[in-house]
This record gives structure tokens, sequence and C-alpha cells, in this order.
């Protein structure tokens, strides 16, 4: 594994990844007015669906890499049975699954412009007919009450970084909680706040910027909203590597849902 970078790399990391953000949705703009005309200014949602599915489908290869030094593949296989893929988006999870473990996937993505990505990785993985996906969040309880997804039905949900880019991260983790089974498993990797002060400070300095263009959030309490989801049997399973100058420390395990 490589070395850790110092503070000061660290801390200026976000600076590259916002600028590469900002030209895709200059581009996103671009296309936009290119079709409707000065409608098209006004399409802020379409235009920061298409730069956020461009930002990470361009840095996809890089994302999967650096996870593959971390726990993230050993999580990934942990799912079985009936699985939530919360947030799939490139579809960067798709190949680490166990398909031998797994009954079915669901995929909850809002933003639609992954789909192509998503389709072409559970090809080239033999998942089509175990692995579908619903452009939803998982708050649109109705959509997903119509693909049969209800209170106490799911065996696993996995969760990769995806509670630092919900709208209401507890909201969620209470609709996930509801969802699965008791003994189910909420398997997640999550980032939040720093526990180092000056840490914490360059997070909340980036967070405007980083959360605006970069779709996420730098300071949110992760750990806290997965806790007070509703009960778990094993809490103190929960892992949170040293990682005192990263703007994305992060948070790990499997949780059991607690059996009534």
């Amino acid at each position: 594994m490589p070395p850790k970078p110092g503070r000061f790399a660290s801390w200026t990391r976000p600076f590259g990844m916002i600028w590469f953000s900002l030209r895709l949705h200059w581009e996103a703009l671009k296309e936009s007015v290119r079709r409707e005309g000065l409608a098209g200014f006004l399409r802020v949602s379409q235009i920061r669906d298409a730069a956020s599915a461009s930002l990470f489908n361009i840095t996809s290869s890089g994302f999967i890499a650096y996870e593959d030094t971390t726990i993230v593949p050993s999580l990934v296989q942990a799912a079985s049975g009936v699985v939530l893929d919360m947030g799939p988006g490139p579809g960067n999870q798709i190949h680490r699954f166990d398909a031998s473990a797994i009954e079915y996937i669901y995929g909850v993505e809002p933003n639609p412009r992954f789909k192509d990505g998503i389709d072409a990785k559970l090809e080239e993985h033999n998942l089509k007919d175990k692995y579908k996906l619903i452009v939803c969040g998982v708050e649109d309880s109705d959509v997903l009450r119509g693909e049969g997804i209800t209170e106490g039905s799911l065996d696993t949900v996995l969760c990769i970084q995806v509670l630092c880019a919900v709208d209401d991260p507890k909201s969620v983790m209470k609709e996930v909680w509801k969802l699965l089974k008791p003994g189910g498993k909420f398997i997640f990797w999550e980032h939040g706040w720093s526990r180092n002060r000056g840490t914490t400070v360059a997070q909340a300095l980036w967070n405007p910027t980083w959360s605006t263009f970069v779709g996420c959030h730098l300071t949110r309490n992760a750990l806290g909203d997965i806790l007070n989801a509703g009960e778990w049997e094993n809490p103190g399973d929960i892992e949170e590597p040293e990682e005192p100058f990263s703007l994305l420390p992060r948070i790990q395990g499997v949780l059991v849902k607690k059996a009534n």
C-alpha cells in the first residue's frame, strides 16, 4: 500500500477534483444550451446529473484501483441474498459481488445518466439476470414497493460512499433499517467529520465548493446517522481507521439489524 499523504497534500487534494468537475459542468451547460437554447440555462438538475455522471465515469478506474487497497472488496463480497446496492453510480462494485451468494440485486440510483455504464458492466460480468437498476432514491418508497422492496424484505444493503451525497442521510438510514429483515446486514464504507481538529477546519472550508461541484459533503456525521437509524446487534464492530489528515476519514463495517 502506498504511504499516506501528509497534512498539506491531504488538505489541498480537493482542488484537482473540483477544477475537473467545474470543467465538466461548463461542458454540460454548453450542451444544454446547444440543445434547448436559453431555456438550457434553467435545466440545473439535468446539467448537474450530466456533469456528475461524466465525472464519476471518467474517474471510475481510479476509484476502483484505490478501493482495491482497502477493505471494500471484502465488504462487497459479504453481500448475500436479496441485496440493495445503494447509489451504484458508474457500477464500481458490480465486479466484486460473489454471484454464488446473491439471489438478486436491486441497484437504486437517482441519476439516470449512469444507466448505460451499469448495463455494460452487468453484461461484462454476467449479472444481467441478477441485477435490476431502479432510477430513484431509497426515499422513494412508492417506487420501491412497486418493485417488491418493502419493509423487512432485504437481506443486505450495500452502501459504499453514498450517505455523503444523499439529501437527508438521517431519513435515508431510517428507511434502510426498515427495509432490512431482522438479522439483515448493512454493509458500509463511508466518510464524515474527522476527529482531528485541524482537519475539521479544512473540511469546513472546502465543503461548500466540494459539495456543490463534486456532489458529496465532507462534514456529515455518518457514524451518528447510521447508529441512530435503529437497533443494531453489533455496533461495537464498526471500524474507524486512523486517518488524521484525510478529508475523507472512513468508517466501515457490517452491522446486523437487531431482531425484535
